[in-house]
């Protein structure tokens, strides 16, 4: 069976959610992974209205659209960094309240469980997101952290996120914490640091999005067979390297499209990423989640794109060759 192809509509949360999901359902989408932003989903009223949530499910059954996967990366971001005025557009005003850096961080951190709680009660058993960090600005930089003060680092993340995976435990739901730059972990082995750090749980695991690996030089596949049990979720997202001797992959202060960058977002299917290599990777894992399409790209009108992607996924989306010698493959010659 294909996996469904959704949307992840955190992009798009300046539409309301009545409007896209029309949208979407003409677009060919099977659903969408729903953020907790814009008026997509409330978590403190899916908490407090007993038919908040039955209204988001009849509404999207009626276009015969799914709701997999819950979002919140936006809170999630909170819970470990250090709060500056960056994060004040990001979070609902009761998160933010007096912007005071250890309250606002305590209040994401309730607001994370909060958002759990709501996935479970909306019958979602996965939570996708950030996490923050407190070492981000410690990457590439000087003067460099010591060993003490990376331990320390990912001492703070599981102690922070410890009580939220327990609520997980509790709910039946898993996390997938999006490998991104900015996080407590951004690349392959950065990965294996945060899942020693929580002793291996089960409830943290990934959001697989290759974009953020690819411009890093990592082979998203590789990421793949590293972490076979712990992929939870997909997004499909390409992007491209344009290094030219003048540009540079930390971005030179440029903001994504701009032309000096030394990468930056596409539409799936227009970047560099081999996506059949990476079909073939979530095909040799077992995974049979959602591919969430995570639309960017600055030179794209976005609902042409959005389109685009979601026929360039399901064109895409192969499935494997049987194991048991049906058609030769796996069979000595």
């Amino acid at each position: 069976m294909p996996r469904p192809t959704l949307l992840f509509s955190g992009p798009w949360a300046d539409l309301p959610l009545e409007e896209l999901a029309q949208k979407v359902g003409e677009w060919g989408y099977q659903g969408l992974e729903l953020c907790c932003w814009g008026d997509h989903f409330e978590v403190q009223r899916a908490l407090s209205d007993a038919d908040y949530c039955s209204q988001k499910l009849e509404l999207l059954g009626r276009l015969d659209l799914t709701v997999p996967v819950l979002a919140n990366h936006r809170v999630g971001q909170a819970v470990c960094d250090p709060i500056d005025t960056r994060h004040q557009p990001l979070l609902p005003d009761y998160v933010w309240g007096d912007g005071q850096p250890v309250a606002v961080q305590q209040r994401a951190a309730e607001e994370m469980k909060a958002t759990i709680r709501a996935a479970e009660k909306l019958g979602v058993s996965v939570v996708s997101g950030f996490t923050g960090s407190a070492l981000w600005s410690y990457v590439v930089g000087y003067p460099a952290a010591t060993a003490a003060i990376i331990d320390e680092g990912l001492k703070d993340f599981a102690g922070k996120w410890e009580p939220i995976l327990d609520v997980c435990r509790d709910s039946g739901v898993k996390y997938a914490f999006e490998v991104h730059p900015g996080q407590i972990a951004f690349d392959l082995y950065s990965a294996e640091k945060a899942l020693d750090a929580l002793g291996g749980r089960e409830e943290f695991g990934f959001t697989f999005d290759p974009s953020h690996l690819h411009w890093q030089g990592i082979d998203p596949v590789e990421f793949l067979r590293r972490f076979p049990d712990r992929i939870y979720h997909v997004h499909v997202k390409d992007a491209v390297l344009t290094l030219n001797g003048r540009t540079g992959i930390l971005g030179s202060y440029f903001p994504l499209g701009h032309p000096r960058r030394g990468w930056d977002f596409r539409s799936p299917g227009h970047g560099g990423i081999d996506w059949a290599a990476v079909i073939r990777g979530l095909n040799e894992i077992g995974y049979e989640g959602a591919l969430a399409i995570d639309w960017k790209d600055a030179g794209m009108e976005r609902e042409y794109g959005a389109e685009d992607a979601c026929k360039f996924v399901k064109r895409l989306d192969f499935e494997p060759a049987p194991r048991d010698g049906g058609s030769g493959a796996f069979r000595d010659a």
